[in-house]
């Protein structure tokens, strides 16, 4: 056996994930190249890591233990490396945090200036929907998780970092002769949703359900960015939040269309269990958090209050 450290990173990412397409991507590595490296560490076992069926890689029950002992191992070299910072006076450690898909837009502003003063800390950030936010929070998969919905069946803890407003908003192309009536929105033009369990969608349909406005024809699209493209190019109209259409109302592409009772408000939170027993880089974030955050809103999102 003469694996290395990097071979076991590439299986134990394309085990995680079950595509080597998709884990050349998060590893930021040509295809080939995880390919050939797959391949490579393959040869050193005599029973199949892998296999193929119907075009679609499956890991197989020995692949599965193997990715178990990989992850160990790196775990080990991680903890290593954490222990030679920390004897050197460093701040050290992973920080894992499970976001929801707008999130994106909000949270590396909240992370940057931390993660550029301590360079012993590791960042890993998915972003993903809230249903698999709030279960890699229950798991103990992750330190925090950014939501605009706090979680009704689990006890955490939070802090509130700012609001999340959402409005309606149509193509710049849509013109409109005299104020558009609410038949006319809800009834008439298409409103596109979006996927069930999104926190979005929930505001949407709440928003909806209280004004009794009877929807006659929607379409439902599973990431904020589809969502964003489809309205753009005149498919329908939708409720989104602010922070991830600023380019675009700058742009000229989306118009806020105005609307009684808009915007919605939510606050976006940075949420952890309550039993969570939080790591020297999680504590230290949140002492970043509630010393930077004011001054961090006002540099970066006061431009929201224009609207």
């Amino acid at each position: 056996m003469n694996y290395t450290l990097h071979q076991l990173q590439i299986f134990l990412k394309i085990a995680e994930i079950q595509s080597i397409t998709k884990a050349s991507e998060e590893l930021h590595l040509t295809q080939p190249a995880v390919s050939i490296q797959l391949k490579n560490f393959q040869d050193q076992f005599p029973i199949p890591l892998t296999e193929v069926v119907g075009r679609k890689l499956y890991i197989t029950d020995f692949g599965k233990e193997i990715a178990q002992a990989a992850e160990k191992i790196i775990n080990e070299v991680y903890a290593i490396n954490y222990k030679t910072l920390a004897y050197q006076g460093e701040l050290s450690g992973r920080l894992k945090i499970s976001v929801v898909s707008t999130g994106k837009y909000v949270m590396p502003h909240f992370l940057s200036d931390f993660m550029n003063r301590n360079n012993g800390v590791d960042l890993i950030m998915d972003v993903t929907n809230k249903s698999r936010v709030i279960e890699s929070l229950e798991m103990n998969e992750v330190d925090f998780a950014l939501v605009s919905v706090l979680p009704k069946k689990l006890k955490v803890n939070r802090v509130e970092l700012m609001p999340n407003r959402l409005f309606y908003v149509g193509s710049n192309n849509l013109k409109f002769k005299n104020a558009p009536t609410k038949k006319k929105l809800f009834e008439v033009l298409p409103l596109i949703y979006r996927e069930q369990g999104s926190a979005t969608r929930n505001a949407m349909e709440t928003f909806i359900s209280r004004n009794k406005f009877s929807v006659r024809k929607k379409m439902e699209l599973t990431s904020n960015e589809a969502v964003k493209q489809a309205v753009i190019s005149g498919l329908g109209c939708s409720i989104m939040p602010l922070i991830g259409i600023k380019n675009e109302l700058k742009n000229k592409d989306l118009q806020i269309i105005p609307v009684k009772g808009r915007p919605i408000t939510t606050t976006w939170n940075l949420i952890w269990l309550k039993s969570k027993k939080l790591s020297p880089a999680a504590m230290a974030y949140l002492e970043f958090l509630n010393s930077e955050k004011k001054g961090i809103i006002k540099e970066k999102f006061t431009w929201i209050d224009n609207f």
